[in-house]
């Protein structure tokens, strides 16, 4: 019988995820294939129940549904209930277990990216879903000291309210503060959605020369956008969102098939199907 495994979200055309699932399942042999379930909102409970079927391994779930996803499960790992989110579901005997392969996923490729991250003050831009896994996967690598910028004042009080006993400075996003705050930091990290199309940056770029010199600068989006060309161009470190995207697709394949993720394979396919896209 061939397994089925899914990506739960709308919109979720534009994925890449299945060339990533997929090459690692040929590449281990495994008689199961990766698919995109376009899922609204309202026929979310009827989606998350059909995974209970016997050819069903799991799924992954993405936007906007990483917490609504929560109260069809029959059981939450303390990692996704401290994000906030599941983005991993596995199907176990008819139960499901939702958890959070987003915080190893980060941690795993700025480790990789950054072997001396663990050393240095980190700077993260954003205060929503996104930016709630980069600072428990930040806390997780033991950097120093974590600063969060964003505009609105509700969504920094929310990331308090739901990180509390994670500590975290906080600033807003003058162009006067984060010039001050920048000469100390050693890895700025985008976790805004701005970004992703070209003359989208989520600050003013002439802003990228207040970092230090050898800082790294990250972009969750798994594009080259304007702020990682902008921050190579003054001979930064960067990293982009692809070998993330691939590093908690791996945590999330050995959930689904207690099999040692092939990460060399789903890196290789996760450049071949971003490159197909430009």
């Amino acid at each position: 019988m061939t397994r089925r495994i899914g990506l739960i979200g709308n919109p979720v055309a534009h994925s890449i995820s299945p060339a990533i699932q997929n090459a690692a399942l040929a590449a281990k042999g495994i008689d199961a294939t990766y698919e995109l379930w376009q899922t609204p909102l309202a026929e979310l409970a009827e989606r998350v129940a059909s995974l209970r079927a016997d050819d069903v391994l799991g799924a992954n779930v993405t936007v906007p549904h990483k917490l609504a996803v929560m109260e069809y499960l029959d059981e939450v790992s303390e990692v996704a209930t401290r994000a906030g989110a599941v983005n991993t579901i596995v199907h176990r005997e008819g139960r499901l277990f939702g958890d959070n392969t987003d915080i190893a996923g980060f941690a795993t490729s700025l480790r990789a990216a950054c072997p001396d991250a663990k050393t240095l003050p980190a700077f993260v831009l954003g205060a929503g879903g996104a930016a709630r896994a980069v600072i428990l996967a930040l806390a997780e690598i033991g950097v120093p000291t974590t600063t969060v910028a964003n505009r609105g004042e509700a969504r920094m009080a929310a990331l308090d309210a739901e990180l509390a006993g994670i500590a975290f400075q906080r600033l807003g996003m003058d162009e006067a503060g984060l010039r001050d705050a920048l000469p100390t930091v050693g890895v700025l990290i985008n976790a805004t959605s701005i970004g992703w199309h070209p003359g989208e940056t989520p600050l003013s770029l002439d802003l990228l020369a207040a970092l230090p010199e050898g800082a790294t600068v990250v972009d969750l989006t798994y594009r080259d956008t304007d702020l990682l060309a902008a921050a190579r161009a003054r001979g930064l470190r960067t990293l982009d969102g692809l070998p993330m995207l691939v590093h908690q697709g791996a945590e999330a394949f050995t959930l689904w098939t207690s099999v040692e993720a092939p990460v060399a394979e789903m890196l290789t396919a996760a450049a071949i199907a971003r490159d197909a896209r430009r």
